[in-house]
This record gives C-alpha cells, structure tokens and sequence, in this order.
C-alpha cells in the first residue's frame, strides 16, 4: 500500500514537471510569435497551463530578485521538484531496507 503512495507521488511529480516544461516552451513561443494566442485552442492551454503553475511560481518570485526579462521560477520550481522526487526515492528506499 505505501508503495503505492510513493508510486502516486512519483507520478504526479513527473506530471508537474511536463507541465512546466510545456507551459516554459508555450511562453517562448507565444513570445516569438510562432504561435499565436488569438487562437482558442492555444489561449485556452496557456490559460490551463498559468492556473496550475501560477500558485507553484507566486512564492519563488517572491523571493528571487528581479533579472530584467528573465523568470527562473520555472527552473527554481524544477529543481525543487526534482529535489523533492529525491527525498521521496530515499525515504521509500530507507523504509523497504529498515534503515530510516
């Protein structure tokens, strides 16, 4: 059953990280004019997109300095993530071996 849980987790944190990774890739397209947002089926993703990952950003560029045109918050977000998916791993591989 726990396994399970951290399978879960797991997988959500993967999901999380696509859904970075395209909203990141939409932004630059949209910023070069390769697509454009006029178009309803691209405003709606990028809406989609903003509302999961809006709340997630909010508190890291809070705390980031400002660098002109450049947001990091993604890749602060992805390494966060990338770091918890790590402590999720340990702590899932310390309690199959006992060694917590």
């Amino acid at each position: 059953m726990l396994h399970a849980l951290f399978n879960i987790a797991h997988l959500l944190l993967s999901v999380l990280t696509w859904i970075v990774i395209i909203q990141v890739i939409l932004s630059w397209l949209v910023a070069f004019n390769v697509v454009n947002t006029s178009s309803g089926v691209v405003r709606s993703i990028a809406l989609a997109l903003e509302k999961i990952t809006a709340p997630l950003y909010r508190p890291i560029r809070a705390v980031l300095p400002d660098f002109g045109g450049i947001d990091f918050s993604p890749l602060v977000l992805l390494l966060l993530i990338r770091i918890v998916d790590m402590l999720l791993a340990g702590a899932e591989a310390s309690l199959y071996t006992g060694t917590l």
